[in-house]
C-alpha cells in the first residue's frame, strides 16, 4: 500500500517539498549574512534533484519567507513583505537551469569544478543584489545610513563561502553513492583514505587550531594567524585526494572559522573567511586537475592489469594446446606399443624360436622417449598428481638423479589456491633454471625452495633454486644425455625465460652469486582465479 501511495506524483511533489523546507529552515538557522549555508543547500538540491521536482523545491523554500513576511509585516512595511515572498529560489533556478544545461558541473566522466565555482559566484551576485534590494525596501528608522557597498559585498562572501561549505561535500558523497551504490557505500567508506586520514590527521589538527584560536583574546593576532592557518588542512586534503579532499576539508575550516567568531560581525573573521574562500575555490580547481590526473593514472592501472590479464590468458591458451598435443602424443606412445604387440605376436606365431628381447628393448627405450617428450610439452604429473609430486618425483627429477645431480624440492603453503596456469609456469621455470645448468655444466647440487603466500584476496609464489657446485660431483654427471633431453623440453633461453615467463605475472627475478653458487629468486602474483 506505502508502494502504490509513493507511485502517485502529487505523493512525491509532496514529500520533497517537505523535506527541502525543514532542511533549508535548519540550515537557515544556522546561517549569517557573511556565512550562508543555506545557500549552498539550495545549489546542491537544484543541481541534484530532478527538474520535475522543482515546483515542489521552490514551494518548500517558499514556506519560510511567508512565515517571515507575515511576522516581521508590522515593523517592516508591506513593501518588503510583498517582495520578500520572491524567495532566493525564484532568482536563482533561471540560472542553474542554465548553468545545468550550458555549463554543468556534474558531468557524465567526472565533476566540472569550474563550472560549480562559476554558478556560485553568479548565484552569489544575483542573491546579494536581492538582498541589497530587499534591505532598501524595509522601513529603517530615520537617519539610519544603509551601506549598500558593505552590505552586497557580506552577501556575496556569506553566499560564496556558504556554497562552497555545503556544495561540494554534497557532490562528493553524491559522487561516490553513484559510483558504488548505497548498499556498498559504508564499506567504501570505511576503507576510504580519504576519510582515514581526514578523520585522524585532519581533523586533530583543525581541532587544535580552534582550540589554539578559541583559547587567544578577541582581535588577537594570535586568533587572526589562526584563523587564516585554517586553510591548510584544506591544502594538504587537496593535494592528497583531489577536489573531493578540499571538498571535506574546505567543509571543516569553513565551520571551525565560524566557531570562532568572537561577534557575529567581527571584522577579522570575515578577512579570515575571504582567504579561506579564496583557498577553497583555488584547492578545488588544483583538485580537480589532481583528480583527472589521478583518473587517468588508475585508467594506466586498469589497462596494465588488463594487459596482464590477457597474457595470462594467452599463456594459458597456449599450455591448454601443448597440453592436447601431449595428449596426442601419449595416444600415439599407446598405439605404437599395441602394434608393436601385435607386431611381435605373429612373428612368434611365425618364428617360434625367435629370441625377441631386443625388440622388446629397443620398443621400451622409443615408448620412454615419446613419453617423456609428452611430458616435456605439457607436464600431465602436474594436473594428475599435482605440482608438489612432480616436481620431486616427476620426469624430471628422475633424470637428474640418474644423471648424478643432487636434487630436491621443498614446498610449503597453500598451492592448492593458485591457478593451473600459474602452477604450470612454476614447473617451467624450475626447468628452465635445470636447463640452464645443464647448458653451463657448472652446478651440481639444485635445492627448489617454492613458497605460496595469500595476502588482500590475491596468492603470491616465491621460487628460491639454490645452486651450489662441487667440483668432484660435477665429473660424474652424465651431461650429455642429461642436455639432449632437457633441450627438448624447454625454450633453452635459461635466465632469460624466467625473466619473461615472471613478468607476466606481474613477477621478478634476482639472481645472487655466493661462493659455492647462486641463487635464483623468482616471485610470481597469481591474477587468474581458476585457470584450470
Amino acid at each position: 500500500m506505502g508502494k502504490g501511495l509513493w507511485e502517485r506524483a502529487w505523493v512525491r511533489h509532496v514529500v520533497v517539498a517537505l523535506a527541502y523546507g525543514v532542511i533549508a529552515a535548519i540550515f537557515r538557522e544556522l546561517s549569517v549574512s557573511h556565512w550562508m549555508i543555506a545557500d549552498g543547500v539550495r545549489l546542491s538540491a537544484f543541481l541534484l534533484i530532478p527538474y520535475r521536482y522543482w515546483p515542489a523545491l521552490l514551494v518548500g523554500d517558499l514556506g519560510y519567507y511567508v512565515y517571515l513576511s507575515y511576522d516581521c509585516l508590522d515593523n517592516w512595511g508591506i513593501t518588503w513583505a510583498i517582495y520578500n515572498l520572491l524567495s532566493p529560489g525564484f532568482f536563482t533556478a533561471p540560472l542553474i537551469y542554465w548553468v545545468r544545461e550550458r555549463w554543468p558541473p556534474i558531468g557524465k566522466t567526472g565533476q566540472n569544478v569550474g563550472g560549480l565555482l562559476g554558478a556560485a559566484l553568479l548565484m552569489s551576485c544575483l542573491l546579494a543584489l536581492r538582498g541589497v534590494l530587499s534591505v532598501n525596501l524595509m522601513h529603517v528608522p530615520k537617519g539610519y545610513l544603509i551601506q549598500n557597498g558593505d552590505l552586497a559585498a557580506s552577501y556575496i562572501i556569506g553566499c560564496y563561502l556558504g556554497v562552497l561549505t555545503i556544495t561540494p561535500l554534497v557532490l562528493a558523497i553524491y559522487h561516490a553513492v553513484t559510483r558504488c551504490g548505497w548498499r556498498k557505500l559504508y564499506g567504501q567508506i570505511a576503507d576510504s583514505r580519504l576519510v582515514f586520514e581526514s578523520t585522524c590527521m585532519g581533523l586533530p589538527i583543525l581541532a587544535f587550531l580552534l582550540w589554539l584560536g578559541i583559547s587567544a583574546p578577541a582581535n588577537s593576532d594570535i586568533r587572526q594567524l589562526v584563523q587564516v592557518a585554517m586553510f591548510l588542512p584544506v591544502v594538504w586534503l587537496a593535494l592528497r585526494h583531489g577536489w573531493q579532499g578540499a571538498a571535506v576539508g574546505g567543509a571543516v575550516a569553513s565551520c571551525a572559522i565560524r566557531l570562532m567568531m568572537p561577534a557575529l560581525y567581527d571584522r577579522h573573521t570575515i578577512e579570515a573567511e575571504i582567504i579561506v574562500a579564496f583557498a577553497m575555490s583555488t584547492m578545488l580547481l588544483m583538485g580537480s586537475r589532481i583528480s583527472t590526473f589521478n583518473r587517468y593514472a588508475e585508467q594506466e592501472r586498469a589497462d596494465v592489469r588488463m594487459a596482464f590479464a590477457l597474457a595470462q590468458r594467452n599463456v594459458y591458451v597456449g599450455e591448454m594446446q601443448l597440453r592436447m598435443a601431449s595428449q596426442t602424443l601419449d595416444q600415439v606412445r599407446e598405439s605404437i606399443q599395441a602394434g608393436f604387440a601385435m607386431m611381435l605376436g605373429r612373428l612368434r606365431h611365425l618364428q617360434p624360436a625367435l629370441d625377441d628381447r631386443g625388440y622388446q628393448r629397443h620398443a621400451l627405450v622409443a615408448q620412454e622417449q615419446l613419453q617423456r617428450l609428452a611430458d616435456g610439452l605439457y607436464p600431465i604429473s602436474v594436473r594428475e598428481r599435482g605440482l608438489p609430486i612432480a616436481l620431486r618425483d616427476g620426469a624430471m627429477a628422475r633424470l637428474l638423479q640418474q644423471a648424478g645431480l643432487h636434487y630436491s624440492c621443498d614446498v610449503r603453503g597453500p598451492l592448492s589456491r593458485v591457478s593451473q596456469t600459474l602452477r604450470v609456469t612454476v614447473y617451467r621455470i624450475v626447468n628452465e633454471a635445470v636447463a640452464d645448468v645443464c647448458s653451463k655444466q657448472d652446478m651440481s647440487d639444485i635445492h627448489v625452495q617454492i613458497r605460496c603466500m595469500e595476502s588482500h584476496g590475491r596468492c603470491a609464489v616465491m621460487v628460491r633454486i639454490r645452486l651450489r657446485a662441487e667440483p668432484v660431483r660435477m665429473r660424474h654427471v652424465s651431461w650429455d644425455e642429461l642436455h639432449a633431453y632437457v633441450v627438448r623440453t624447454t625454450s633453452g633461453l635459461g635466465l632469460r625465460a624466467i625473466k619473461d615467463r615472471a613478468a607476466i605475472f606481474e613477477g621478478r627475478t634476482k639472481v645472487r652469486t655466493y661462493s659455492e653458487g647462486r641463487i635464483v629468486s623468482v616471485l610470481l602474483l597469481d591474477l587468474i582465479a581458476g585457470g584450470d
